[in-house]
């Protein structure tokens, strides 16, 4: 009780004490703030790879898979797999108007079967709520080839919103006649390979917005039947460049990688009539999960985290300096309360425990307040970037810079339970020298100057 009376007694007569508590909070709700930025930042760029080539992709590369749908089809006989569908790829121009040419990823896609494995139905802009499967169809001339185009492409967001005006894009550019320029190799009668442009005609039935900003300014998908008609004239049979698969739910992708590396194996060797080498070489390298894909990059953006976070823990490290410096204050001005209290016969120990309890109690109220700022702030996040823009005419996130439209703002709750115990132990610890020194004190000195 005494302990509680002191306590009360010094915040409300030492309110230089809740200064330490504001300092505690904002460096807590700063590395929270940062932590779950970068975090959620890492978890988006792995969740752009899924929603990109699926939970796992074949993509032998060097040579076409043809048959894929017999591959497929043995893929979802299999435990493991859901669905999976087959992509094939070339880089072109997308011939926009007179002088509007742009360099374009053409992929040829199948939109049923890759609505299934990625989701790719919530990223067009019109058929996104639609209750059928997204299809190319074009409606109002059935024989015409359709085309999804990327919003990058047909527009650019604006500079101070970094947002696009999708309702103008659809109504200037949807059933717009278009076309794209690819190249591929044809053998002459003497055997000899000879490059060959292809040019493909079609409308754009529908725009696609997938947040990636890369991907959103490069993608051009048409139905992958046509596509193949124009790269590859003299095959008779299907072709892709890969297929990506869909896992079933709870299934773990590294166990299933091994499942469906045997797999591509004998379906290499008795159907495509691959070598062992090249089965081999496919089986090992060109077979993987988005997660691997990506671990290169993951990697870097961790050491990134990690350097900011040591940089600002260092920073923060001057909440311990500032909590030493105003209880070595209290207690220096304090010295009769003290003396009064160990006359009375408290002990050493308790009277380090009432200042190193005052410590944990100014660390775990600043701890607590910050985690709840660092929340609001990071939930939040948007609204705060668009405060910054409007006050002070700056765009802190663009999606061109930063790869994604939004933010993330998803709590890294391990690493804020981390920094709120670090920060009640940095409290502690600026408490325990000048608790030490109160327990030194000596009633008498202390009285008799009194």
């Amino acid at each position: 009780m005494l302990k509680l009376f002191l306590w009360l007694k010094y915040i409300r007569r030492r309110r230089i004490i809740l200064m330490s508590v504001i300092a505690v909070a904002v460096s807590v709700a700063l590395l929270i703030v940062v932590a779950s930025l970068f975090t959620g930042f890492i978890a988006a760029f792995q969740q752009s790879a899924v929603d990109t080539i699926g939970d796992i992709i074949i993509a032998p590369e060097v040579l076409p898979i043809e048959k894929y749908p017999v591959l497929i089809a043995q893929l979802e006989q299999t435990g493991v797999v859901e669905a999976a569908t087959a992509t094939l790829t070339s880089a072109g121009l997308l011939h926009l108007g007179p002088g509007n040419v742009r360099p374009v990823s053409i992929w040829g896609i199948q939109p049923e079967r890759r609505a299934r494995v990625m989701g790719f139905q919530k990223s067009l802009l019109c058929q996104s709520r639609a209750a059928d499967p997204p299809s190319f169809r074009v409606a109002e001339a059935p024989d015409s080839v359709g085309g999804f185009v990327g919003i990058g492409l047909l527009g650019r967001p604006d500079e101070r919103t970094d947002e696009y005006d999708q309702d103008a894009i659809l109504k200037e550019m949807l059933g717009k006649r278009v076309l794209v320029t690819a190249g591929t190799a044809e053998r002459t009668p003497e055997g000899a390979q000879v490059a060959k442009k292809r040019t493909i005609p079609f409308r754009i039935v529908d725009v696609v917005f997938r947040g990636v900003y890369q991907l959103d300014s490069s993608t051009v998908f048409l139905p992958i039947e046509v596509l193949q008609k124009e790269l590859y004239p003299a095959q008779t049979g299907d072709v892709a460049n890969s297929v990506s698969i869909k896992l079933k739910p709870g299934v773990d992708p590294e166990a299933a990688l091994a499942q469906i590396r045997k797999l591509w194996e004998t379906f290499a060797a008795q159907e495509l009539l691959w070598g062992p080498v090249a089965v081999r070489l496919t089986s090992d390298e060109k077979i993987k999960t988005a997660q691997e894909m990506q671990r290169i990059y993951v990697a870097e953006f961790e050491k990134q985290k990690d350097i900011l976070e040591v940089i600002f823990s260092v920073i923060s490290f001057g909440v311990v300096v500032l909590v030493f410096c105003i209880f070595y204050m209290m207690v220096k001005l304090k010295q009769k309360d003290i003396a009064i209290v160990i006359s009375c016969g408290a002990s050493s120990s308790s009277v380090i425990g009432l200042f190193l309890g005052f410590g944990v109690s100014v660390g775990v109220a600043g701890s607590g307040l910050g985690a709840a700022l660092g929340y609001l702030i990071t939930r939040h996040i948007e609204q705060v970037e668009h405060g910054i823009r409007i006050l002070f005419g700056l765009k802190l996130w663009r999606s061109s810079v930063y790869m994604f439209s939004e933010i993330p703002n998803q709590i890294d709750w391990g690493s804020a339970a981390f920094f709120g115990t670090m920060a009640m132990a940095g409290a502690a610890v600026g408490a325990l020298v000048p608790a030490l020194v109160a327990a030194c004190t000596r009633p008498v000195e202390v009285l008799r100057n009194e």
